[in-house]
């Protein structure tokens, strides 16, 4: 089970929202790129950025946060970024500067057609999130519920060659109310290529729980408040994973 820290950046600082309200911020840090160090010394093995300002206005608004984010890493480990993603060349330009994954979120529903395009130009480095609230998907930083249910575009998405999804849970992200188990599993068993949880991560029971679902293909989980806030020690949680894993 890989376990990926996120930070969120809004504005140039790393802050966690509460159900994806970018006016419910709370500041962590005015330096994520300390932040990031402070994740790979810790034992991180790949991290997972959000360009929060970007999501809403459709387009990169964090580059000089990122780009520090990038420095500090220094290609020791693979870093994923989602956030305002919505053409060809900021997905090129992100590769160039180091970034391994990129997360393509509102544009994969509102058009297909370019993510279709995305996994075809950039094969392997892409991942799709699918945002969702009681099987809806969301869009447009949360803000815009779709009739679009999670488990059809998840195959649909699966069929264009992306590398993984990422599920959030909207009704549980930043609220330290668990992860949202049997969902995730359902859209597992939905498809063939690995889901990564994310959203309520609280304190290693819900380590243990995702460890669990493991074989059902949810093999990775995003943690974000529950590291800022102290519930869960990163560390201790990445070495839970990997005894259950080997078990």
């Amino acid at each position: 089970m890989l376990l990926i820290p996120a930070i969120d950046l809004q504005d140039g600082r790393c802050v966690r929202l509460r159900q994806g309200d970018l006016d419910d911020a709370t500041i962590f840090s005015e330096d994520p790129s300390a932040i990031a160090t402070q994740w790979i010394d810790q034992g991180a093995r790949r991290l997972h950025l959000v360009d929060l300002n970007g999501a809403v206005a459709g387009k990169p608004k964090n580059q000089s946060a990122i780009k520090s984010i990038i420095a500090a890493v220094g290609g020791d480990i693979p870093v994923q970024i989602g956030g305002g993603i919505r053409d060809l060349d900021t997905i090129e330009r992100y590769l160039d500067a180091g970034i391994t994954y990129v997360i393509i979120g509102t544009a994969a529903v509102k058009d297909p057609g370019f993510l279709h395009d995305a996994c075809s130009a950039f094969p392997g480095n892409i991942i799709v999130g699918l945002d969702a609230r009681d099987g809806k998907v969301a869009t447009d930083g949360w803000s815009k519920l779709t009739r679009h249910d999670v488990l059809d575009l998840a195959r649909k998405f699966e069929d264009y060659g992306c590398e993984a999804i990422i599920y959030t849970d909207i009704g549980r992200d930043g609220m330290l109310s668990g992860v949202n188990i049997e969902a995730t599993v359902k859209l597992a068993q939905h498809v063939r290529i690995p889901i990564i949880a994310s959203g309520g991560v609280t304190d290693l029971r819900d380590i243990e729980a995702l460890c669990a679902v493991e074989e059902e293909g949810v093999q990775g989980a995003i943690l974000g408040r529950s590291l800022y806030e102290g519930t869960l020690d990163f560390a201790a949680a990445q070495e839970m994973a990997d005894e259950l894993g080997t078990a």
